[in-house]
């Protein structure tokens, strides 16, 4: 880790929190795969559109290994609301889909500034929604499993459609976190422990948070689930944390949550790692072990009756 610190360090580009959201957007897409595993070739990768409430079609990418491939998993980039794409995590939804032995619909939903909260949680629930209703038009079971996860903010947003789901009557096999963003200030330890020179520094969460939601509507639930009233009967959850990462003690806080609710949680730490780790798999053997651990709780989930 220490290492992929060190490179980073000397490509010496602008600071993220100096550019504009359509600069910050294209640097990420341009160095996105640079540390990843290999692309993984799979039976099915196929771009839809799926509906948001207002008529927009948000772009979608299905990933499926072959025809056997049982449970449905959406999920969520990661990038603060403001960055990040379908081709960003086009690598991780190809290597979940091959380990997990499911499908995953890989959500495109609208970015901050242009869209700001609650933008983001509407079209991810949307199109869960749709895929609950129209499974079969996929190709699948109309008893498909379905599950929601997401990495970063996109773990912000699995946690929120999970609690969704569960008011709405929709089962969910599992929510599936990678160091979600669960709290509505940014001021635990780890916030303090790891605040600058980690990949994930203060600065780019002022300026993510900035982008996405007013200060007045911080104290939301949907922007910060540890605010949620109540979490009893919520899908169970595998929880992925890296160590050094200024999200760790609000992973940590959320998971107690659900397990204070009576929630099955399964949370797995990758000590001496930090934020975004699960995208650097080229460099780092924690990485694919994150994979396969989250490919392993997926299929469990889809598995159990």
């Amino acid at each position: 880790m220490r290492s992929v610190l060190e490179r980073m360090a000397r490509v010496r580009r602008e600071p993220l929190h100096l550019q504009t959201p359509r600069q910050a957007r294209a640097a990420y897409e341009g160095s996105a795969d640079v540390l990843e595993v290999p692309r993984r070739p799979l039976g099915r990768i196929e771009d839809v559109t799926l509906p948001a409430r207002d008529g927009f079609r948000l772009p979608a990418r299905i990933y499926q290994a072959d025809d056997r491939s049982r449970g449905v998993l959406l999920y969520l980039h990661g990038g603060g609301f403001t960055i990040g794409s379908v081709d960003t995590h086009d690598i991780l939804c190809r290597e979940l889909a091959a380990g997990a032995g499911c499908a995953v619909v890989s959500l495109g939903y609208r970015l901050a500034p242009e869209h700001r909260f609650p933008v983001a949680v509407e079209d991810t629930w949307d199109a869960l929604q749709w895929i609950a209703d129209r499974r079969a038009g996929f190709g699948w079971s109309a008893a498909e499993p379905i599950a929601v996860g997401g990495d970063s903010a996109g773990g912000t947003l699995a946690t929120v459609a999970a609690l969704h789901a569960r008011d709405l009557g929709l089962p969910l096999s599992l929510q599936l976190l990678f160091y979600p963003g669960t709290a509505a200030r940014q001021d635990s330890g780890s916030h303090r422990r790891y605040q600058q020179g980690l990949v994930l520094e203060q600065s780019h969460i002022d300026y993510f948070f900035g982008h996405y939601i007013a200060l007045d509507l911080r104290e939301d639930w949907r922007f910060a689930p540890l605010n949620a009233p109540d979490v009893d009967g919520v899908a169970p959850a595998w929880i992925g944390l890296a160590g050094c990462d200024p999200l760790f003690d609000e992973g940590i806080a959320y998971g107690d949550k659900l397990r204070l609710a009576g929630v099955a949680v399964e949370l797995e730490v990758w000590p001496g790692v930090t934020h975004e780790f699960i995208k650097m798999g080229r460099a780092l053997p924690e990485a694919r072990q994150a994979h396969a651990a989250a490919a392993r709780a997926l299929a469990q989930a889809f598995r159990t009756p």
